[in-house]
């Protein structure tokens, strides 16, 4: 692990100080990091109508995009629970989106801070459907 990874575990962990889980009190932090070496955080976001929460991978990446960036190069995702938080269906398409299938996704405990596995969005979601599916 770089220093870069361990950097984007510390600042996911400081997000998910962040986050408004009234309703699941599950509290997810997210560090995405552009191609210039930039980083974005961001959190979950719940809503009374619960289908209008947003995640904290979606709040990241779209800080990301909404900088001018195109491409996430790595991230470290961190939850409140007791096991290991792993990015939800919705969100591994939107890293799938805007990650490349190799990117590392590190995944931290909330706990020590610390990165307990590095996994990629080619094994969080295998046979995707991505933009080169699309007929141009």
């Amino acid at each position: 692990m770089t220093n870069n990874a361990d950097l984007l575990a510390k600042k996911a962990c400081e997000a998910m100080q962040y986050a408004y889980a009234p309703y699941s009190k599950y509290k997810v932090g997210v560090c995405v990091q552009a191609e210039d070496g930039t980083m974005f955080t961001g959190c979950n976001a719940e809503n009374s109508s619960y289908g209008l929460t947003i995640c904290a991978e979606q709040a990241a990446i779209f800080s990301l995009i909404s900088a001018g960036k195109k491409k996430v190069t790595a991230l470290a995702v961190v939850g409140s629970g007791n096991e290991l938080c792993t990015p939800c269906g919705a969100c591994r398409q939107v890293i799938r989106e805007f990650a490349s299938p190799e990117a590392p996704i590190y995944l931290c405990d909330s706990r020590t801070k610390k990165i307990v596995e590095t996994t990629n969005i080619a094994t969080l979601l295998p046979k995707s459907f991505g933009p080169e599916h699309l007929v141009k």
